[in-house]
Protein backbone atom coordinates (compact mmCIF):
# COMPACT_ATOMS: atom_id res chain seq x y z
CA UNK A 1 0.00 0.00 0.00
CA UNK A 2 1.17 3.51 -0.73
CA UNK A 3 1.86 5.55 2.18
CA UNK A 4 -1.24 7.65 3.71
CA UNK A 5 -2.49 11.36 3.07
CA UNK A 6 -1.57 13.10 6.29
CA UNK A 7 -4.38 14.99 8.39
CA UNK A 8 -1.74 15.02 11.22
CA UNK A 9 -0.73 17.97 12.48
CA UNK A 10 2.41 18.32 10.68
CA UNK A 11 4.03 18.15 8.41
CA UNK A 12 1.00 17.71 5.75
CA UNK A 13 0.54 16.64 2.25
CA UNK A 14 2.64 18.97 -0.03
CA UNK A 15 0.97 19.96 -3.89
CA UNK A 16 2.46 18.34 -6.63
CA UNK A 17 3.23 21.29 -7.91
CA UNK A 18 5.45 22.07 -5.09
CA UNK A 19 7.34 18.96 -5.54
CA UNK A 20 7.53 19.98 -9.09
CA UNK A 21 8.96 23.26 -8.28
CA UNK A 22 12.04 21.80 -6.11
CA UNK A 23 12.90 19.52 -9.22
CA UNK A 24 14.53 23.12 -10.67
CA UNK A 25 18.01 23.17 -11.44
CA UNK A 26 20.45 23.70 -8.30
CA UNK A 27 22.39 26.83 -8.44
CA UNK A 28 25.08 28.60 -6.72
CA UNK A 29 24.61 29.90 -3.70
CA UNK A 30 26.73 32.72 -3.73
CA UNK A 31 26.25 34.41 -7.39
CA UNK A 32 23.62 36.32 -9.28
CA UNK A 33 21.03 33.10 -9.96
CA UNK A 34 20.73 32.90 -6.33
CA UNK A 35 20.36 36.40 -5.53
CA UNK A 36 17.28 36.98 -8.03
CA UNK A 37 15.94 33.75 -6.11
CA UNK A 38 16.26 35.05 -2.75
CA UNK A 39 14.36 38.33 -3.74
CA UNK A 40 11.79 36.84 -6.00
CA UNK A 41 10.29 35.04 -2.92
CA UNK A 42 10.35 38.43 -0.36
CA UNK A 43 7.68 40.46 -2.27
CA UNK A 44 4.67 38.07 -1.38
CA UNK A 45 6.47 36.11 1.60
CA UNK A 46 6.67 39.69 2.77
CA UNK A 47 2.55 40.54 2.50
CA UNK A 48 1.75 37.34 4.21
CA UNK A 49 3.74 38.02 7.06
CA UNK A 50 2.55 41.52 7.23
CA UNK A 51 5.64 43.29 7.10
CA UNK A 52 7.81 45.91 4.97
CA UNK A 53 11.02 44.38 6.21
CA UNK A 54 12.58 41.02 4.42
CA UNK A 55 11.59 37.77 5.57
CA UNK A 56 15.27 35.81 6.83
CA UNK A 57 15.31 32.22 5.26
CA UNK A 58 17.03 29.40 7.22
CA UNK A 59 17.78 26.50 6.87
CA UNK A 60 16.71 24.60 10.16
CA UNK A 61 13.74 23.68 12.03
CA UNK A 62 11.45 26.19 13.66
CA UNK A 63 13.58 25.34 16.72
CA UNK A 64 16.59 26.81 15.85
CA UNK A 65 14.96 30.31 15.34
CA UNK A 66 13.32 29.28 18.54
CA UNK A 67 16.24 29.21 20.50
CA UNK A 68 18.03 32.30 18.49
CA UNK A 69 15.62 34.78 19.98
CA UNK A 70 16.43 33.37 23.23
CA UNK A 71 20.03 33.43 22.49
CA UNK A 72 20.05 37.00 20.54
CA UNK A 73 17.75 39.03 22.87
CA UNK A 74 17.26 37.97 26.46
CA UNK A 75 19.80 40.37 28.62
CA UNK A 76 17.65 40.44 31.24
CA UNK A 77 14.60 37.56 31.87
CA UNK A 78 12.46 35.93 29.22
CA UNK A 79 8.69 35.12 30.38
CA UNK A 80 7.45 32.39 28.85
CA UNK A 81 3.87 31.92 27.86
CA UNK A 82 3.36 28.00 28.70
CA UNK A 83 0.34 26.23 27.52
CA UNK A 84 1.14 23.33 25.99
CA UNK A 85 4.09 20.89 24.71
CA UNK A 86 5.54 23.56 22.25
CA UNK A 87 5.40 26.79 24.62
CA UNK A 88 6.44 24.74 27.98
CA UNK A 89 9.42 23.31 25.55
CA UNK A 90 10.48 27.01 25.12
CA UNK A 91 10.67 27.90 28.92
CA UNK A 92 13.08 24.37 29.02
CA UNK A 93 15.39 26.07 25.56
CA UNK A 94 15.74 29.34 27.56
CA UNK A 95 16.72 27.59 30.36
CA UNK A 96 19.21 25.29 28.99
CA UNK A 97 20.56 28.42 27.39
CA UNK A 98 21.84 30.07 30.60
CA UNK A 99 19.14 32.60 30.94
CA UNK A 100 16.80 33.84 33.25
CA UNK A 101 13.52 32.75 32.88
CA UNK A 102 10.20 32.80 34.51
CA UNK A 103 7.00 30.91 32.70
CA UNK A 104 2.93 31.91 33.23
CA UNK A 105 1.64 28.18 32.98
CA UNK A 106 -1.91 27.54 32.15
CA UNK A 107 -3.39 24.07 31.87
CA UNK A 108 -3.24 22.35 29.01
CA UNK A 109 -6.17 23.10 26.84
CA UNK A 110 -6.41 26.20 28.26
CA UNK A 111 -5.41 29.93 26.12
CA UNK A 112 -3.08 32.12 27.65
CA UNK A 113 -4.92 35.24 29.53
CA UNK A 114 -3.50 38.56 28.47
CA UNK A 115 -4.36 40.24 31.89
CA UNK A 116 -1.55 37.56 33.66
CA UNK A 117 0.81 38.49 31.25
CA UNK A 118 0.17 42.35 32.33
CA UNK A 119 0.23 41.50 35.67
CA UNK A 120 3.55 39.54 35.25
CA UNK A 121 5.54 42.09 33.24
CA UNK A 122 4.26 44.64 36.04
CA UNK A 123 6.71 42.94 38.49
CA UNK A 124 9.64 44.43 36.31
CA UNK A 125 12.92 42.49 35.33
CA UNK A 126 11.96 40.89 32.27
CA UNK A 127 12.91 42.29 28.03
CA UNK A 128 11.71 39.22 26.40
CA UNK A 129 8.33 37.29 26.17
CA UNK A 130 7.71 33.90 23.88
CA UNK A 131 4.32 33.15 22.81
CA UNK A 132 3.70 29.90 20.56
CA UNK A 133 0.47 31.50 18.76
CA UNK A 134 -0.90 28.03 17.64
CA UNK A 135 -0.55 25.40 19.96
CA UNK A 136 -0.69 21.98 17.60
CA UNK A 137 -0.55 19.94 21.33
CA UNK A 138 -3.74 21.43 22.37
CA UNK A 139 -5.24 22.80 19.57
CA UNK A 140 -5.44 25.81 21.55
CA UNK A 141 -4.92 29.43 19.13
CA UNK A 142 -3.84 32.30 21.95
CA UNK A 143 -5.31 35.96 21.49
CA UNK A 144 -2.21 37.14 19.69
CA UNK A 145 -3.32 40.97 19.15
CA UNK A 146 -4.50 41.23 22.75
CA UNK A 147 -0.92 39.55 23.87
CA UNK A 148 0.92 41.84 21.66
CA UNK A 149 -0.99 45.00 23.02
CA UNK A 150 -0.39 44.02 26.34
CA UNK A 151 3.78 43.57 25.93
CA UNK A 152 3.97 46.69 23.69
CA UNK A 153 2.69 48.73 26.75
CA UNK A 154 5.89 47.73 27.73
CA UNK A 155 8.67 49.36 25.86
CA UNK A 156 11.74 47.68 26.37
CA UNK A 157 9.90 44.11 26.62
CA UNK A 158 10.52 42.33 22.86
CA UNK A 159 7.84 40.03 21.69
CA UNK A 160 8.47 36.36 19.73
CA UNK A 161 5.92 34.47 18.46
CA UNK A 162 6.25 31.65 16.92
CA UNK A 163 3.19 30.90 14.23
CA UNK A 164 4.67 27.33 13.10
CA UNK A 165 0.95 26.32 12.41
CA UNK A 166 -0.74 29.76 12.17
CA UNK A 167 1.34 31.43 9.07
CA UNK A 168 -1.70 31.99 6.35
CA UNK A 169 -3.80 30.26 7.68
CA UNK A 170 -4.86 33.02 9.88
CA UNK A 171 -3.80 36.99 10.12
CA UNK A 172 -0.32 37.18 11.58
CA UNK A 173 0.49 40.67 10.89
CA UNK A 174 4.35 41.42 12.19
CA UNK A 175 4.36 45.09 12.18
CA UNK A 176 0.65 46.04 12.72
CA UNK A 177 0.83 44.33 16.01
CA UNK A 178 4.45 44.99 16.62
CA UNK A 179 6.15 41.78 17.02
CA UNK A 180 10.04 42.03 17.32
CA UNK A 181 10.53 38.16 15.78
CA UNK A 182 7.88 36.29 13.86
CA UNK A 183 8.85 32.91 13.27
CA UNK A 184 7.14 30.01 11.48
CA UNK A 185 8.95 26.46 10.31
CA UNK A 186 7.66 25.89 6.47
CA UNK A 187 5.93 22.37 6.68
CA UNK A 188 2.24 22.99 8.57
CA UNK A 189 0.52 25.88 7.31
CA UNK A 190 2.03 26.79 4.32
CA UNK A 191 2.40 23.01 3.55
CA UNK A 192 6.42 22.47 2.31
CA UNK A 193 8.75 19.28 3.13
CA UNK A 194 10.25 20.15 6.87
CA UNK A 195 13.32 22.12 6.45
CA UNK A 196 13.45 25.67 6.32
CA UNK A 197 12.33 28.24 8.80
CA UNK A 198 11.38 31.65 7.99
CA UNK A 199 11.79 34.36 10.02
CA UNK A 200 10.92 38.20 10.78
CA UNK A 201 13.07 40.65 13.05
CA UNK A 202 12.53 43.74 14.11
CA UNK A 203 14.34 47.13 13.82
CA UNK A 204 14.54 47.08 18.22
CA UNK A 205 15.31 43.02 17.76
CA UNK A 206 18.37 43.84 15.41
CA UNK A 207 19.53 46.88 18.26
CA UNK A 208 19.38 44.75 21.19
CA UNK A 209 20.98 42.03 19.34
CA UNK A 210 24.05 44.00 18.86
CA UNK A 211 24.67 44.49 22.93
CA UNK A 212 24.07 40.78 23.36
CA UNK A 213 27.05 38.40 23.89
CA UNK A 214 27.10 34.61 23.02
CA UNK A 215 25.08 34.93 20.14
CA UNK A 216 27.17 32.10 18.03
CA UNK A 217 27.22 32.37 14.62
CA UNK A 218 24.87 30.06 12.89
CA UNK A 219 21.72 31.32 14.02
CA UNK A 220 23.26 35.27 14.99
CA UNK A 221 20.64 37.56 13.54
CA UNK A 222 22.79 40.60 12.53
CA UNK A 223 24.61 37.62 10.59
CA UNK A 224 20.95 37.07 8.77
CA UNK A 225 20.40 40.93 8.54
CA UNK A 226 23.95 41.41 6.61
CA UNK A 227 23.53 38.27 4.35
CA UNK A 228 19.98 39.47 3.54
CA UNK A 229 21.43 42.76 2.33
CA UNK A 230 22.92 40.84 -0.58
CA UNK A 231 19.53 38.57 -0.72
CA UNK A 232 21.86 35.91 0.56
CA UNK A 233 22.17 33.63 3.35
CA UNK A 234 24.58 33.16 5.93
CA UNK A 235 25.01 29.59 5.36
CA UNK A 236 24.39 27.22 2.66
CA UNK A 237 20.66 26.95 2.55
CA UNK A 238 18.68 23.96 1.11
CA UNK A 239 18.19 25.39 -2.61
CA UNK A 240 15.45 23.33 -3.48
CA UNK A 241 13.16 24.33 -0.61
CA UNK A 242 13.42 27.77 -1.22
CA UNK A 243 12.15 26.97 -5.14
CA UNK A 244 8.80 25.45 -3.41
CA UNK A 245 8.50 28.47 -0.85
CA UNK A 246 8.69 30.96 -4.10
CA UNK A 247 6.42 28.25 -5.73
CA UNK A 248 4.22 28.06 -2.36
CA UNK A 249 4.02 32.22 -1.45
CA UNK A 250 2.97 33.06 -4.69
CA UNK A 251 0.32 30.40 -5.13
CA UNK A 252 -0.92 31.97 -1.53
CA UNK A 253 -1.03 35.05 -2.65
CA UNK A 254 -2.83 34.26 -6.33
CA UNK A 255 -5.38 32.63 -3.76
CA UNK A 256 -5.75 36.36 -2.03
CA UNK A 257 -5.33 35.96 2.05
CA UNK A 258 -8.69 36.95 2.78
CA UNK A 259 -9.75 33.68 0.86
CA UNK A 260 -7.24 31.58 2.47
CA UNK A 261 -7.98 32.89 5.86
CA UNK A 262 -11.84 32.05 4.98
CA UNK A 263 -10.69 28.45 3.55
CA UNK A 264 -9.08 27.61 6.93
CA UNK A 265 -12.15 28.59 8.90
CA UNK A 266 -14.86 27.01 6.65
CA UNK A 267 -12.49 23.47 6.76
CA UNK A 268 -12.20 23.82 10.10
CA UNK A 269 -15.87 24.23 10.73
CA UNK A 270 -16.39 21.19 8.81
CA UNK A 271 -14.45 19.06 11.19
CA UNK A 272 -16.21 20.53 14.31
CA UNK A 273 -19.80 20.03 12.71
CA UNK A 274 -18.91 16.09 12.20
CA UNK A 275 -17.24 15.79 15.40
CA UNK A 276 -20.81 17.51 17.24
CA UNK A 277 -21.98 14.35 15.22
CA UNK A 278 -20.74 11.77 17.81
CA UNK A 279 -20.97 14.31 20.82
CA UNK A 280 -16.93 14.85 20.68
CA UNK A 281 -15.74 18.34 22.07
CA UNK A 282 -12.93 20.41 21.27
CA UNK A 283 -10.19 20.28 24.08
CA UNK A 284 -9.58 23.99 23.68
CA UNK A 285 -12.34 26.78 24.61
CA UNK A 286 -14.80 28.09 23.21
CA UNK A 287 -13.51 31.59 21.34
CA UNK A 288 -9.87 30.15 21.98
CA UNK A 289 -9.72 27.20 19.06
CA UNK A 290 -7.58 26.89 16.63
CA UNK A 291 -8.41 27.20 12.85
CA UNK A 292 -6.02 25.01 11.05
CA UNK A 293 -6.37 21.92 13.15
CA UNK A 294 -8.94 20.01 15.64
CA UNK A 295 -7.81 18.66 19.04
CA UNK A 296 -10.41 16.71 20.50
CA UNK A 297 -11.26 15.49 23.84
CA UNK A 298 -11.84 12.34 24.61
CA UNK A 299 -11.29 11.98 28.45
CA UNK A 300 -14.10 9.66 29.15
CA UNK A 301 -12.82 7.56 26.68
CA UNK A 302 -15.51 7.13 24.57
CA UNK A 303 -13.68 7.03 21.72
CA UNK A 304 -11.36 3.77 21.06
CA UNK A 305 -8.39 6.15 19.77
CA UNK A 306 -5.37 4.00 18.82
CA UNK A 307 -7.67 1.32 17.54
CA UNK A 308 -9.62 4.27 15.23
CA UNK A 309 -6.83 5.70 13.79
CA UNK A 310 -5.46 2.33 12.95
CA UNK A 311 -8.30 1.34 10.77
CA UNK A 312 -8.84 5.04 9.08
CA UNK A 313 -5.54 3.80 8.04
CA UNK A 314 -5.73 0.47 7.07
CA UNK A 315 -9.11 0.86 5.54
CA UNK A 316 -8.79 4.43 4.04
CA UNK A 317 -5.02 4.95 3.74
CA UNK A 318 -5.70 8.58 5.58
CA UNK A 319 -3.55 9.26 8.73
CA UNK A 320 -4.57 11.80 11.83
CA UNK A 321 -2.70 11.67 15.14
CA UNK A 322 -3.47 10.70 18.57
CA UNK A 323 -2.58 12.85 21.56
CA UNK A 324 0.75 14.56 22.38
CA UNK A 325 2.78 15.12 25.46
CA UNK A 326 0.61 14.86 28.38
CA UNK A 327 -2.77 15.15 26.22
CA UNK A 328 -1.64 11.59 25.26
CA UNK A 329 -4.57 8.99 25.50
CA UNK A 330 -7.15 11.70 26.40
CA UNK A 331 -7.33 13.26 22.67
CA UNK A 332 -6.90 13.37 19.76
CA UNK A 333 -5.94 15.60 16.23
CA UNK A 334 -7.21 16.15 12.73
CA UNK A 335 -5.36 18.73 10.36
CA UNK A 336 -7.05 20.94 8.26
CA UNK A 337 -4.17 23.25 7.08
CA UNK A 338 -2.57 23.91 4.17
CA UNK A 339 -3.80 22.64 0.21
CA UNK A 340 -6.91 21.16 2.16
CA UNK A 341 -10.28 21.99 0.23
CA UNK A 342 -13.91 21.15 0.55
CA UNK A 343 -13.89 18.38 -1.56
CA UNK A 344 -10.53 16.77 0.44
CA UNK A 345 -12.25 17.50 3.80
CA UNK A 346 -15.48 16.11 2.19
CA UNK A 347 -13.98 12.78 1.44
CA UNK A 348 -11.89 12.93 4.94
CA UNK A 349 -15.25 13.37 6.84
CA UNK A 350 -16.67 10.55 4.60
CA UNK A 351 -14.05 8.04 5.78
CA UNK A 352 -14.14 8.78 9.69
CA UNK A 353 -17.67 7.91 9.29
CA UNK A 354 -17.51 4.96 7.59
CA UNK A 355 -14.75 4.00 10.71
CA UNK A 356 -15.55 5.69 13.70
CA UNK A 357 -19.12 3.17 14.77
CA UNK A 358 -16.98 0.20 15.43
CA UNK A 359 -14.98 2.27 18.07
CA UNK A 360 -17.03 4.64 19.84
CA UNK A 361 -19.71 3.85 22.77
CA UNK A 362 -23.07 5.52 22.48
Amino acid sequence: MSLPKLYIPGPVDIAPETYAAMAEPIIGHRGGDFEALYASIQPNLKKIAGTERNVYLSTSSAWGVMEAAIRNLVQKKVLNLCCGAFSDKWYGVAKSCGKDAEKIQVEWGQAICPDAVRAKLKEGGFDTVTLVHNETSTGVLNPLAEIAKVVKSFPDVLLVVDTVSSFSAVPTPMDELGIDVLLAGVQKALALPPGLAIFGVSEAALERAKTTENRGYYFDFLEFAKADAGNNTPSTPCIALLYALRQKVNAIVEEGLENRYARHSKLNGMLNDWAAKYGLKNFAPAGAESQSLICLDNQDGRLDVPGFIKALRAKHNLLINGGYGKCKGITFRISNMGNETQESMTHLITCLDDVISDFIKA
